[in-house]
């Protein structure tokens, strides 16, 4: 295999860079880290020490410079953050090189744009499998394990929750990049909503779920997320009768309100250009340099802190004429494996797709996880690193 990750240099890239490399992946050869940074480039290849991985200094919207590299690929993964606004460009460069394609999600708008070029690149017999991170990417997948489990599907419901233990941080750390958590918490999304999509609005859809500890009693909110763009129309999902498909986060409650505050000043309209003394800046590059200024300066009072995550998706339907409830559950408990990684479950998770990808026979078009993979075989390299898969099935009536 013949890797190359744009972006991979990045919080999420290189944490996928890592995997790659790592004693739980196989049949990689040669992995070309192409990112704006030397700076980050060189830390990260310092410390993997691997003389598989080389770098390469690239803006992507340096055309030919990318067509060069993805030329010589087997694969292509974009690390690019969704946002910076390069999501289709990079896509449109795979299907021109030829090149195999695959992406982290592009938080629904972008992945029905590129869902809609299915033909185009069956065509081409060229292959994308997109949004293969945790959320989207392993979600996909759990929810694929209730659908295979179900004759006929009344509704699935997909939900995402952190929680954190000890001391409380007095600095804001976000989970992921903050025009993700700006975009979760301040934009409107569209749920499958009595066999349709609907939009809802942010912070909408309040649910609570007792769980298990650490997290306990739950709250649950609607949240733009790919998911339910595609799974609900995808085969095994809408030939099995869907008639409601949705997606809901939960953040530590503390965080939680740190970025109900954020949007409420006003960051949630963070891509809109402000004028500060005749500069036009966009707020949430003002609202990054803030927040990472203040873990610069503050790093010493950030505690340690233990992170859970659980992703879990529940469905209920018919199953040999029985009313059946399915519930697939993946989580994850802190573990010294993770402890390099800045999101784990992403990073992890874009690797094994592209590795699968890659070990078997290419199917051209363009899909989701749920369209592409087989649930066993991606659940066996979740299990190897360490996420705790569960997947339970009840009947609810005898009819």
């Amino acid at each position: 295999m013949n890797i190359v990750i744009l972006g991979g240099a990045g919080l999420m890239g290189s944490g996928t860079v890592r995997d790659l490399v790592s004693e739980l992946s196989s049949g990689v050869d040669s992995l070309v880290v192409a990112d704006v940074s030397p700076q980050r480039m060189d830390e990260l290849l310092g410390e993997l020490n691997d003389e598989r991985i080389s770098s390469v200094i690239l803006d992507v919207t340096n055309k030919d410079a990318t067509m060069e590299l993805l030329r010589n690929a087997d694969i292509c993964i974009n690390a690019v953050p969704t946002f910076a606004g390069y999501q289709m460009d990079i896509f449109h460069y795979c299907l021109e090189a030829k090149t195999p394609y695959v992406d982290y999600g592009g938080m629904g708008v972008y992945t029905v744009k590129q869902k809609k070029e299915h033909a185009e690149w069956e065509k081409a017999g060229v292959t994308a499998v997109l949004g293969l991170g945790a959320d989207p990417g392993m979600s996909n997948m759990t929810c694929k394990a209730v659908a295979e489990r179900l004759d006929t599907i009344d509704k699935i419901n997909l939900y995402w929750a952190a929680e954190i233990e000890g001391p409380e941080n007095p600095i804001l750390v976000p989970p992921y990049s903050e025009s993700t958590v700006l975009g979760e918490y301040a934009n409107n999304s569209q749920q499958f909503l009595e066999g349709a999509l609907r939009e809802v609005g942010p912070q909408t859809g309040n649910e609570i779920i007792d769980l298990p500890e650490p997290w306990g009693t739950t709250e649950f909110i609607y949240s733009q997320h790919s998911e339910p763009l595609t799974v609900p129309f995808a085969q095994g999902f809408a030939d099995k009768g869907i008639k409601e498909f949705t997606w809901k986060l939960s953040l530590p409650a503390r965080e939680h309100e740190a970025w109900v505050g954020i949007v409420k000043a006003g960051f949630g309209d963070f891509d809109d250009p402000i004028t500060i003394k005749g500069v036009d800046i966009k707020p949430v590059e003002y609202l990054q340099a803030v927040i990472r200024r203040n873990i610069e300066r503050n790093n010493d009072k950030i505690p340690e802190q233990e992170g859970y995550e659980i992703h879990f998706a529940i469905g209920e339907g018919m199953k040999d004429g029985k009313k059946t409830r399915v519930k697939c559950v993946v989580s994850s408990k802190p573990d010294p494996l993770y402890e390099a990684y800045n999101d784990a479950a992403t990073s992890m998770n874009v690797s094994i797709g592209a590795q699968l990808l890659l070990r078997n026979a290419l199917k051209p078009g363009v899909w989701g996880p749920e369209e592409y993979y087989d649930v066993e075989e991606y659940f066996k390299e979740v299990k190897r690193r360490r996420f705790h898969v569960e997947i339970e099935t009840n009947i609810i009536e005898e009819l």
